[in-house]
């Protein structure tokens, strides 16, 4: 017996273990493979506007979305508080910022690749706070996914 679970169980319970550790490590290595894929071949171009003069929309295909939260970690920037107050501009929070809008359009990019799309316009980014003490931040970004002949 091994503690409290005899050899047999032992055995069953470590096979298991492998078996979950394996599953994994394959989950990841899939998941890295199809993010290097996409990562390659995501929509080219991202417009606030409807049109551009040098983009020829074939196909509007569909509203696309992406979404990302994220903590601001004011422990990170501690008189990010007094320069609430005072003003200023904290850099902890701007890098936050930015990290999330680039993490957000790279996701909206991604939803625009999966449903045939090389174009997303009419994108709209809408930050929302998610806690009263303004920690817990939301990203949402939003266009449409179109078929466009790209000059």
């Amino acid at each position: 017996m091994v503690g409290s679970t005899c050899g047999d169980c032992y055995q069953v319970v470590a096979a298991r273990e492998r078996e979950i550790e394996e599953a994994k490590t394959i989950a990841q290595r899939d998941e890295a493979e199809r993010q290097a894929a996409t990562d390659v071949d995501v929509a080219k171009v991202i417009l606030t506007t409807e049109a551009a003069s040098n983009i020829d929309v074939i196909e509007r295909i569909e509203i696309v979305t992406a979404e990302c939260a994220y903590g601001l970690n004011l422990f990170k920037d501690l008189f990010a508080g007094v320069r609430d107050v005072v003003g200023g501009r904290s850099k902890a929070v701007q890098a936050a910022m930015r990290d999330a809008r680039k993490t957000t359009l790279m996701e909206l990019k991604r939803e625009a690749h999966a449903v045939g799309a090389n174009a997303v316009i009419g994108v709209d980014l809408d930050y929302v706070e998610l806690s009263a003490a303004g920690n817990m931040v939301m990203l949402v970004a939003s266009g449409t996914a179109v078929r466009a002949n790209l000059q």
